[in-house]
C-alpha cells in the first residue's frame, strides 16, 4: 500500500490518494483485527491500526480510511496522527458499515472471505437502524471528518436518515454486489446498463451522498 501511494504521487501530484485502513488483507485468518482464539481484540488492534493510518500518512495518503469497525479506532488514528505532525491529516471513517452480502465479489477477488466465523460482531445488523446514529456520533466526537455508509443501494434510508442530521461530508461506497449485479443483468440484455447505472448512482446522490465510492467511476465519468 505505502510503495503504491509514493508511486502514484510521484506520477500524478495533484490526484488525492485515500487509503484503507485495515488488517483483513494482510492476516492468514482474514479477519479485521488480532485475534485470539475465535475472539476479535477489539482494544489491542487500535494501535495496529493507528501505526498503519501514520505509515500511509507519510508515504503521501492524503484521506486515511479506517474500514475495520473497531471500537475507538478513530481516536487512537487521530491521536497517532497529531502526534506525528499529521494533523491535517483527515479521517473518513467507515462509519455505517453493515455485515452485509453485497461484499461477496470484493472477498473472492481479494481472497479476504475470513477464515473462520464472520464479522457480524463488529460490523452491523443489516435489521439495525438505529445503530448507525450512535456509530456516526462516536466517531464524530473522535475526530472523524468524512463518514460513509457501505454498501449504498440498500441502505440509502439510512444515508437519508445521516443527512438530516448531520451536516459533515457524507460518502457512500457501491460495492462489488451491487456493481456485478448491474453488470451481469446488463450483459444478459435485462437493462440498459448505462442507463441504470447512472440512476443508481443519482439515487445515492439524492439520498444526501456528498461523495460516491463506486466501481462504475470511470464509465460514470466518461458519461459525465
Amino acid at each position: 500500500m505505502q510503495q503504491a501511494v509514493r508511486a502514484i504521487k510521484r506520477e500524478v501530484k495533484d490526484l488525492v490518494v485515500i487509503t484503507d485502513v485495515c488488517l483483513c488483507e494482510y492476516t492468514s485468518h482474514g479477519h479485521c483485527g488480532l485475534v485470539d482464539g475465535d475472539e476479535i481484540l477489539n482494544d489491542p488492534t487500535l494501535d495496529l491500526l493507528a501505526r498503519m493510518a501514520l505509515s500511509h500518512a507519510k508515504a503521501g495518503a492524503d484521506i486515511v480510511a479506517p474500514s475495520d469497525m473497531m471500537d475507538g479506532r478513530v481516536a487512537a488514528i487521530r491521536a497517532l496522527l497529531d502526534h506525528n505532525g499529521r494533523s491535517n491529516t483527515p479521517i473518513l471513517s467507515y462509519a455505517v458499515k453493515y455485515a452485509s452480502g453485497y461484499y461477496g465479489p470484493f472477498r473472492e477477488a481479494a481472497e479476504s472471505a475470513p477464515a473462520f466465523g464472520d464479522r457480524r460482531s463488529h460490523q452491523m445488523d443489516p435489521a439495525n437502524a438505529r445503530e448507525a446514529l450512535r456509530e456516526v456520533e462516536q466517531d464524530l466526537e473522535e475526530g472523524a471528518d468524512i463518514i460513509m455508509v457501505k454498501p449504498a443501494g440498500p441502505y440509502l434510508d439510512i444515508i437519508r436518515m445521516l443527512r438530516e442530521r448531520h451536516s459533515i461530508p457524507l460518502a457512500a461506497y457501491q460495492v462489488s454486489g451491487e456493481f456485478s449485479a448491474l453488470m451481469a443483468a446488463g450483459r444478459l440484455g435485462w437493462l440498459d446498463l448505462s442507463r441504470v447505472m447512472m440512476e443508481s448512482l443519482i439515487g445515492i446522490r439524492r439520498a444526501g451522498a456528498d461523495i460516491i465510492l463506486t466501481y462504475f467511476a470511470k464509465e460514470a465519468a466518461k458519461l459525465l
